[in-house]
């Protein structure tokens, strides 16, 4: 766990304003790594509030740019989701010359490490950006094979949400998946990886855990935590 200074690398990390959960990104992190957080307006979860969270990100990225960091990373699931990936990183680079990944696309190669091309997905949205997920990871070549929810209407609620809830909901999924998806960076949920995967013998993959894994992969940091899950070991 890394609660200091960034010997190793400094990460900018732009987060959702109104969410509570940016410190298990920072808990989950090796000796030396350190995520240097700016918020992002966000006050309620619709797809409309995921579109407009990087109207100004230019802005917030250029504030973490300050900090002369290594990456830039936009964390936030569902923003990447209907925003798109590719589109996030331009402009962030082209704001700041710093090279930027987002949550989604961390998701994403997580599953292709780990060659999950059916995943079970849970989420703390509602069903419109329920779908619109679902839609984005059909349209890159992975099916979602079973879903569920605890539908939140602000990132506060989502945060409220007690860890087990996960655990809850994945003990109900029916098989024939090769991973799970915990999707949202606003949740809490780095404590009870390790039981899931246990629990349903197969990988688990949440946003903040893959982002972190991400940034390690994209900085060449060999560096690991253990007991976030199999893929924190790819």
């Amino acid at each position: 766990m890394s609660i200091g200074f960034g010997h190793l690398a400094r990460i900018g990390h732009l987060y959702p304003s109104g969410g509570l959960c940016d410190f298990e990104i920072q808990a989950m992190a090796p000796e030396g790594v350190q995520f240097v957080t700016t918020r992002l307006p966000f006050r309620d979860t619709s797809v409309e509030s995921d579109r407009s969270l990087i109207d100004d990100l230019e802005l917030h990225a250029s504030l973490v740019a300050d900090a002369r960091v290594d990456l830039i990373a936009l964390n936030c699931t569902a923003a990447g989701v209907v925003s798109g990936p590719e589109k996030v990183n331009e402009r962030i680079r082209a704001a700041t010359g710093i090279r930027a990944v987002t949550t989604i696309e961390a998701v994403l190669a997580a599953c292709n490490v780990l060659h999950a091309r059916r995943i079970a997905l849970l989420t703390p949205y509602h069903h419109d950006v329920v779908a619109a997920e679902i839609k984005f990871f059909a349209e890159r070549g992975t099916e979602v094979v079973s879903h569920a929810s605890r539908p939140c209407r602000t990132p506060f609620e989502q945060a409220m949400l007690d860890p087990h809830t996960w655990i809850e909901l994945a003990s109900q999924l029916p098989g024939g998946y090769d991973a799970l998806i915990i999707s949202c960076a606003g949740v809490r949920v780095s404590g009870v990886i390790g039981p899931i995967e246990q629990m349903i013998a197969r990988p688990v993959v949440t946003s903040n855990a893959a982002l972190l894994w991400y940034c390690l992969r994209t900085l060449n940091i060999g560096e690991r935590p253990s007991g976030y899950g199999r893929l924190m070991h790819c």
